[in-house]
């Protein structure tokens, strides 16, 4: 079996195992450059380097559990339920957090942005600020 036949951006040569009858692995391979493109502005959107999705994909597992487990008798109908109400406050408690974090992000990157306009005004003879 061959090796990839792309250079990383360190220099060196891929390691990886191309597909058959394709020199460059799923990695590197340039028709699958929008694929790429687009699954990396997916995982972008991803908060906190993944733990919120891994806490939901977590907590679905358990739902997906505990529905199982009163569908077959091995868990009391209320038990199940009490505990599903919990799942759900920290489902709910996540996604407050993921939109507490948004806010701060955007709220700073406003005052970026204002403090380059400030700048901007101040270098500016006129103080326009627009360049004109």
């Amino acid at each position: 079996m061959g090796k990839c036949a792309a250079i990383t951006k360190a220099g060196k040569a891929c390691g990886a195992i191309p597909k058959m009858g394709n020199p460059y692995c799923p990695a590197h391979d340039p028709a699958r450059d929008k694929e790429r493109s687009r699954l990396g502005r997916k995982g972008g959107n991803t908060a906190g380097s993944g733990r919120p999705q891994t806490n939901i994909n977590q907590i679905k597992t358990q739902l997906q559990d505990l529905a199982d487990g009163v569908l077959e008798g091995s868990i009391e109908r209320a038990d199940g339920s009490v505990v599903s109400q919990i799942l759900n406050v920290l489902l709910r408690a996540i996604s407050i957090e993921l939109q507490v974090k948004e806010q701060l992000e955007l709220t700073a990157r406003l005052e970026a942005l204002e403090e380059g306009l400030e700048s901007r005004r101040e270098k500016t003879p006129g103080g326009s600020g627009w360049g004109a």
